[in-house]
């Protein structure tokens, strides 16, 4: 399937929680157990049924995941690159790629967040194919300071939406992980830089919530939300992927097996991905499900 939207991943910032290791590498780069960091939200954008994906990155990094993902053609997908050559803010990313949208929908996933979700596939598809205005998701958390925070009125809907509050209203966090219409970038040339320099995406929100166009999916107890950016949570992330996939035999965050899942490639084409990398137990899976033993 190909929904039409298209989609951004942003894998840009200088990873400053997570230096040194990030001194001489992109964060997004960095491992999540077996796989890089930007499989696991460039899975989630194709389980949308998106197969036109740019990824943004600074100038430095951007050769990295050329190297990395090359133009996305062994996933039945096309991969652009471009450079955001100073951290201004997510929501800049819609400027950035303004005339590679050229008007169309567009799905933005941060490089640094994993989302596992047994329904997965149906939340992103439903989310896709809405005809207008914004879809975010909801995870309720303990620290909720560190995030955009939605809070929910007495009927359930989404009524107030802050940036990183000192006191925040709500325990509800916004993940990188965002659905818009058309009109985003001209959106996104509304918005100011915030007291910290930056275009906030949390802004852009709220100008489709301040509309009425805003949808806040919450993401229940089955689901995981898991943001890399700092060393524990990349740990974290590591040893939850570990445990899905070694319990129940299942791959999480894999864009070989989700092309193949989604119809964007075929057994054959899988076989070939997993004979790239022999003695890998994703190796091993991968041509397992190609031969159709899962």
């Amino acid at each position: 399937m190909d929904t039409g939207m298209k989609g951004i991943l942003l894998a840009g910032g200088s990873g400053t929680r997570l230096h040194p290791m990030t001194l001489a590498t992109s964060k997004q780069l960095l491992p999540v157990y077996d796989k890089p960091m930007i499989y696991y939200p460039l899975s989630t954008l194709m389980l949308a049924g998106i197969r036109d994906i740019m990824i943004i990155s600074t100038p430095d990094d951007l050769p990295q995941f050329r190297r990395l993902l090359g133009d996305g053609s062994r996933y039945g997908v096309r991969f652009s690159y471009r450079a955001q050559p100073s951290p201004d803010g997510i929501a800049q990313a819609f400027l950035i790629a303004e005339d590679w949208l050229d008007g169309a929908p567009c799905a933005l996933a941060l490089g640094d967040n994993l989302i596992f979700a047994d329904h997965l596939s149906t939340l992103m598809q439903q989310a896709a194919t809405r005809d207008s205005g914004a879809t975010v998701f909801a995870y309720q958390v303990r620290d909720p300071e560190r995030y955009g925070v939605v809070s929910f009125d007495a009927e359930g809907r989404a009524s107030a939406l802050v940036e990183k509050p000192a006191n925040p209203a709500s325990p509800w966090a916004v993940t990188g992980l965002y659905f818009y219409d058309a009109r985003v970038s001209t959106f996104a040339r509304e918005i100011r830089p915030s007291a910290r320099g930056e275009l906030e995406i949390t802004d852009l929100n709220r100008i489709y919530l301040e509309e009425g166009s805003l949808q806040v999916e919450k993401l229940g107890r089955g689901c995981a939300w898991l943001d890399a950016g700092v060393p524990d949570a990349l740990l974290q992330a590591g040893m939850f992927v570990q445990t899905i996939q070694s319990r129940q035999g299942m791959l999480v965050g894999s864009p070989a097996e989700v092309a193949f899942r989604m119809g964007f490639i075929d057994a054959g084409q899988l076989r070939v991905i997993a004979g790239e990398i022999p003695k890998t137990e994703l190796g091993r899976v991968l041509r397992d499900i190609a031969d159709g033993a899962q």
